[in-house]
């Protein structure tokens, strides 16, 4: 339990290590080796389909097979090593810092009212077309963003590293990396990704609920609205097109008193997404910095709460 805490009280200050090899990218190379070998081998929609299902199953085995196998063998090294290796591949799993981080990148840009800067910047880290956002649009990517995130990069990640330690942490994120390169529902990726898509519903379907609850927790902590923040998880949870990403998004706009969703571009396309929460304002970037605290305060309480129920679960 205490390379878990350590590993995230290092995320929380360096972040994600940009200058040093991660294991992640090293999971997106694969992906994307074995997608361009597929492509040009595989010319029909079900051979597409069974290339995506190799590909995720390799690339979840691998991921947790080379993390368990190094790990096994630091043990007969050292235990220093095993523990320091152990701490390293957890803190490389969190994804906390950094997101708040680009977060407070773009709000800076926002509050200089530099639109095409803050629509470059969101570009980055969302998949819907940012060039015809206003600021209002920009705010709500960025929200959306900041809340399906703190699941899947904090609460997930922090949910599989308790029941399976590095290992199992790893092949969340091989999971997770694997949706977000293949697991589009667009025409190129509806077979290929089809697998990956699936698999990542699975892995997020707890992870998305208990961020949720914690969200709610938050706002009462931090003085929200807690009872809108419930009231909407329970009506607008299950609208999101994922049947995941929904439960945190809902949980902020009722928080904060707004509505996500809606209509957006992706590659060109008009995609209407069902809305989440009411809007009782308009989005402004301030709101931006009170959806990190919720994150900050919800990755907390997961780390405590985790504790707790290993520790307990531990002395039956």
């Amino acid at each position: 339990m205490i390379k878990i805490w350590i590993a995230n009280i290092m995320d929380l200050i360096f972040g994600d290590p940009y200058n040093m090899p991660h294991p992640v990218r090293v999971i997106g190379s694969y992906i994307s080796w074995f997608e361009k070998i597929i492509r040009k081998i595989c010319r029909s929609d079900s051979a597409l389909k069974i290339a995506g299902i190799i590909l995720t199953i390799s690339t979840v085995a691998i991921g947790y097979g080379t993390i368990y196998f190094i790990l096994k063998f630091s043990m007969r090294i050292g235990l220093w090593l095993n523990f320091m290796l152990s701490v390293i591949f957890m803190y490389y799993c969190i994804a906390g810092k950094c997101l708040q981080k680009e977060a407070y990148k773009i709000m800076s840009v926002l509050f200089q009212d530099n639109l095409p800067e803050a629509r470059k910047l969101l570009s980055y880290i969302v998949g819907r077309d940012t060039g015809r956002l206003d600021e209002e649009g920009i705010a709500r990517g960025l929200i959306e963003t900041v809340s399906e995130n703190t699941s899947d990069g904090i609460i997930a990640p922090l949910f599989y590293m308790f029941i399976g330690g590095p290992p199992l942490a790893m092949a969340y994120k091989a999971i997770n990396t694997l949706d977000s390169m293949v697991g589009y529902k667009n025409d190129k990726y509806k077979d290929f990704g089809w697998a990956s898509a699936k698999l990542d519903d699975i892995a997020n379907y707890i992870p998305a609920r208990l961020t949720a609850i914690f969200m709610v927790a938050s706002a009462f902590i931090l003085g929200k609205d807690y009872k809108n923040s419930f009231r909407i998880v329970l009506r607008d949870g299950r609208k999101h097109l994922s049947p995941n990403s929904g439960y945190p998004e809902a949980a902020v706009a009722g928080a904060l008193g707004i509505m996500l969703g809606g209509a957006n571009y992706y590659f060109g396309k008009l995609v209407v997404k069902p809305t989440i929460g009411d809007k009782s304002k308009v989005i402004e970037a301030k709101d931006i910095k009170h959806t990190v605290k919720i994150m900050y305060v919800s990755w907390l309480m997961a780390l405590i709460l985790f504790s707790i129920a290993a520790y307990l679960l531990k002395g039956i």
